[in-house]
């Protein structure tokens, strides 16, 4: 394992993230809010230890390999997490934050988890709820994505990182070149921001929502500036947008590059993934507005379309806005709600969960074995896309999800070691593995009434759903340190 190149790229990367700082203190500046001092530190000290890191290992020139890869990418995720404590812990606005509190919050923005343990978030500074839906924004795509398009002129390349960070089924680049790929990744990334953003602003948020929302909605986080999220605002029209928007950006971001390049919107229906990610939500929607329905949960049907539209695209792509309180719905809808986030997003979206593609190739997997059982000497092929999907890739893919049930079994019994109830340990495991943020029972408005021994378990589950499980098991390997 070569170290000293791992350091090298963290301190590197240290150094760009201490430039996140900046946006907060422009904000303070303008509203004027007291904040100043806290971002500026954290500025001070993200850069100074980024540097030191990166001073100490200069003159190493060594390329790093695939597994130097994982080790940067999941160091960097925890190290950034922590530098990201530090503008919640200065502050004076938020009273009483440990900093197991202030690991989670920074934790779940960066892992687009969108899970809280503040609350009186309207009362809160804009710098500090700004810097929140900051933190998902960057983390949304990959800040390591962004990297690996400045680090090739820093002299460290990037192909490794790229690999070990956009992770799925598929990793193929869209461009002949892994630094290009990045910026066109990037560049609908921010596209699809800034078309939010005025979605939003024309539909009635102020400027500063407009953009806070696009950062969390594009990164498929959940953070919003009000205790109530969308629901805030009571607007049909600002959650037609949310809608909009959460459904683009749980689409593979390597199809919308290709639908863009081709200008041929037909590619989307071409797409396995696609076609199954539409039928889940549209599925998913007629049994919640059938429910709510028979259940006389609205008064009308313009209310039951409207919330349980909203809640199941929310849900279902992992993204965690809520118009309504969810969890006070007919008991099996929330439950059913937590489910759909299993499924998750598409691979290559900004999404968690387990991903579409995976379960769909499950799907089709057991298919095949039925049909083997019924017609022994078949030859049965299991196709995506109009191919056959190698034996590789089905082992590949059976392995994450023994590992994604093991890790999950496992940090829910840890949590219910903690006190936690079932209901609340299960959900809570749910939504910060598949990155949801809301949850049932104890947690369903917030994590604060949490333990700091239950805040740092669901850290690392966070950190497990983001990276996704082989990346993070893989460090626990002997292997994987031999060399």
């Amino acid at each position: 394992m070569k170290i000293n190149i791992v350091l090298k790229t963290i301190g590197l990367l240290l150094m760009v993230f201490s430039l996140t700082q900046i946006p907060p203190i422009l904000i303070d500046f303008i509203y004027r809010e007291g904040e100043l001092f806290s971002f500026l530190i954290s500025f001070v000290l993200t850069f100074i230890g980024g540097y030191l890191v990166w001073f100490f290992n200069r003159n190493t020139t060594q390329d790093f390999r695939i597994r130097e890869g994982i080790l940067i990418v999941v160091c960097f995720w925890v190290v950034l997490s922590l530098f990201g404590t530090l503008p919640f812990l200065l502050t004076d606005s938020i009273k009483d934050l440990t900093f197991a509190s202030a690991l989670f919050e920074s934790m779940s923005g960066l892992t687009t988890t969108g899970a809280t343990v503040l609350s009186q978030l309207d009362d809160l500074p804009k710098s500090i709820l700004f810097y929140r839906q900051q933190l998902q924004w960057l983390g949304g795509i990959g800040i390591i994505v962004l990297a690996v398009a400045i680090l090739p002129f820093l002299g460290v390349g990037g192909m490794e990182l790229y690999h070990a960070e956009y992770s799925g089924i598929s990793k193929d680049r869209l461009t002949p070149k892994v630094r290009q790929t990045a910026i066109a990744l990037w560049k609908i990334y921010l596209s699809l921001t800034i078309l939010c953003a005025l979605g939003y602003f024309f539909s009635g948020m102020s400027f500063f929502d407009a953009v806070s929302h696009s950062f969390s909605t594009i990164a498929i986080g959940g953070f919003s500036t009000h205790d109530a999220s969308i629901g805030h605002f009571n607007s049909m029209s600002i959650e037609l947008v949310a809608m909009f928007f959460m459904f683009l950006s749980g689409i593979n971001f390597s199809l919308h590059f290709v639908v863009w390049n081709n200008r041929n919107f037909v590619d989307y229906w071409r797409d396995s993934e696609f076609k199954t990610y539409i039928f889940i939500l549209i599925s998913a929607t007629v049994i919640i507005l059938i429910t709510l329905g028979l259940n006389n949960q609205y008064n009308n049907s313009t209310d039951t379309l409207r919330y349980g539209l909203f809640q199941t695209i929310s849900m279902a792509t992992t993204t965690g806005f809520v118009s309504q309180k969810f969890s006070s719905w007919p008991v099996a809808i929330p439950l059913f709600l937590i489910l759909l986030s299993f499924i998750g997003a598409c691979v290559g979206s900004t999404g968690g969960g387990i991903k579409v593609v995976r379960v769909l190739m499950m799907f089709r997997l057991g298919m095949k074995e039925i049909k083997k059982f019924i017609h022994p000497s078949a030859q049965v092929n299991v196709k995506l896309n109009q191919s056959s999907v190698s034996e590789q890739t089905l082992v590949s893919v059976l392995g994450f999800f023994s590992l994604y049930a093991i890790a999950f079994i496992l940090i829910l019994t840890m949590l219910m070691f903690t006190g936690l109830d079932q209901v609340s340990s299960f959900s809570a495991t749910a939504a910060t593995m598949n990155n949801l943020g809301p949850a049932l029972g104890t947690v369903a408005d917030n994590y604060s009434a949490l333990g700091d021994s239950a805040k740092w378990i669901l850290s690392f589950s966070m950190l497990i759903g983001r990276l996704e499980v082989l990346t993070i098991i893989a460090l626990f390997h002997k292997a994987f340190w031999r060399y």
